[in-house]
Formats: C-alpha cells, structure tokens, sequence
C-alpha cells in the first residue's frame, strides 16, 4: 500500500481553514526537513463569522481528530502535537480532551493544549505560532514557512480541524470526497453538514432544504472573508475555504451589511501594519454617519488594503463588500 503521504496526495486531501494549501506538501515538507524537533499543530482558533464546523467535529468524533493529529506526528517523526484551542471551545472540550490526550500518552505521544484568547488572527499560522511562543499574536515574516523555521524556529506542521479529520479518514479507508459545510444566516436549518465537496452551493442548500422564500444572495466560504454571489451565480459555484455559507436575503439593508463586515475586521486587526490598521478605522468612520454607501471614497482604501497589507486579513477586507457591490447591487 502507498505511504500516506502518497495517499493524501491522490484524495486531494487540502487545508480547510480557508487555504486549501495540498496537505501532502507540508507533510513532505516537514518530513523532509532536516532540523529538529518537530511539531505538529491542530489549529481550532476557529473565530471566523459563520463558521463553526470545527467546534461540531470535536464534538461529536474528537477521536478522529486525534487519530489524524497522530498519524502527522507519526509521519514527521515529530515529537510534541498541541491542539490550539480559543477559550471558549478549551472550557467545552476539556473532559473529553483530557481523556484523549491520557489516552495518547500511554501510546507514546505527547500532545497538549494550548489555550488562545479569542481572536480571528489568532487562526493565521504565524500569528499563532507567536501566541504559542508568547509573543505578540501578530503574523510573521514569510518566508520562511512554518514548515522550515515553525514553532521555536523548528519545522512544523499545522492544519485545521477538518484537515486531520481528513487525513485519518484517508488512513483508515473511510474517506468519501466529502467535506463539512457551516449554513446559517436566512435559512430553516442552521447547522453543519457533511455532503460531497463536489457539489455547487445551490446543491448544497437544496440537499440540506435550505432555499429560502424570496430573493436571495449568499457569501461562500466564511462570514467575513467569504466571496459573495447572486442567485445565479452560486448554481455553479462551490463552496471553498473554510467552507461556510450564509445566506442574505434580498431585501437585507446594504449599509448595515457592509457596516458589519468592516467593524469585524477593525476590532480583530493587530494593528501591526498602518494599512489594515488606519483603512480599516478609515473605512467604518465612512459609515458612520452616511444614509449611503460611499463607494468612490472607500475605492482607494480598498486598493492599498489589497496592495500593502502585511497579511492576508488586510487583503481580505475587500473582498465581501466589493463583490456584494458587483454582483448583487449592481445587479438589482
């Protein structure tokens, strides 16, 4: 039989916290790399609007997580695994986990909690790999990658949740091409789903009789940095990153709508860069006292956030309101 590496490599098995980075490649990686130790990081910071499918696996099959997270450990030869929880999901999780971990100690793996205060940068690798270190939660420099110079400047390698759910699965032969979706917002029945990866958003919401009565338009992917499409549009897109769809209605105000994105990503930006820092004040102080959205003086914000931000979390701020503005405003 193939080593597992090969074998996550043929299910197409990829990160699901909102990259879909290929797994076989950081696992290649951080095997291959010659310093040590090695670690393997569990990553449920899990602080996303609209996404909560990771909160659902460890509840109901945490086993399975583990498996995953010690069958990386194995495959790396790293020595120490740590789940990062935020604290919310630490205080939920703490008996079962507890259990687990015992259990995995007596089978030679040294596994352990890391408790994260809530905050959306908290889920970048880099960022957590300070908060471990206790350091300033704030994203590194790349390159180098975490899985060269990681945690303690050692190669490591960190995935999501799902990820390792994933990759026991392919372990132990149960893996079906399907992945977990987080629906919520003007639906019957919020919750988390476990359906192919294959299929389209609008196949997504009608296998889970969640079509609304109206008009509507939905964001894909998270509550923040997911892309919006119209009606039309989501009968052929999927759903990717961290694999959340929330659905609006048409008549939703606009202004309220964009208001909510740009106060989440100002109150959870570090503060490290003066373009995610100053652009995101910027944009919410435009809102605050406007009966409309002003779109040609929030443009340039919008592209020095694009073009300067140290990180994803700045670049990912105009994501939602402009193509909510493209493809359903303009639309109407």
């Amino acid at each position: 039989m193939p080593d597992i590496i090969s074998r996550l490599k043929e299910a197409n098995i990829v990160g699901r916290g909102g990259a879909e980075f290929p797994a076989h490649q950081k696992w290649t990686a951080v095997r291959d790399a010659a310093a040590s130790p090695k670690y393997v990081i569990c990553n449920a910071s899990e602080r996303e609007p609209a996404v909560f499918k990771d909160f659902h696996i460890l509840s109901k099959e945490p086993e399975k997580v583990f498996a995953g997270l010690k069958l990386a450990m194995k495959t790396v030869g790293a020595k120490e695994g740590i789940f990062n929880l935020n604290a919310e999901y630490a205080q939920k999780l703490k008996t079962t986990f507890d259990a687990l971990i015992a259990k995995a100690k007596g089978e030679g793996y040294a596994i352990r909690i890391f408790e994260e205060s809530p905050s959306y940068i908290g889920g970048e690798e880099t960022a957590l790999l300070n908060a471990i270190e206790g350091r300033r939660c704030e994203p590194r420099l790349r390159p180098p990658f975490p899985t060269q110079s990681g945690l303690y400047g050692c190669p490591t390698l960190i995935h999501n949740v799902e990820t390792l759910y994933d990759a026991a699965c392919v372990d132990d032969g149960t893996y079906d091409g399907k992945r977990f979706y987080s629906i919520s917002g003007a639906v019957e029945h919020t919750g988390v789903f476990r359906l192919p990866a294959s299929l389209t958003a609008l196949q997504v919401l009608e296998e889970t009789k969640n079509i609304p009565d109206g008009d509507f338009f939905a964001q894909l992917g998270g509550g923040a940095s997911g892309e919006v499409f119209n009606r039309e549009q989501i009968e052929k897109e999927k759903v990717r990153g961290a694999g959340a769809i929330v659905v609006h209605l048409n008549d939703e105000n606009p202004r309220d709508l964009v208001r909510s994105w740009l106060e989440f990503y100002q109150r959870e930006s570090c503060g490290k860069c003066t373009p995610c820092r100053e652009g995101t004040y910027q944009l919410v102080r435009m809102l605050e006292d406007a009966t409309d959205i002003p779109w040609d003086s929030m443009q340039p914000i919008f592209d020095a956030l694009e073009k300067t931000s140290f990180c994803a979390l700045g670049r990912s701020v105009p994501v939602p309101v402009l193509s909510y503005y493209q493809n359903v405003l303009q639309k109407k």
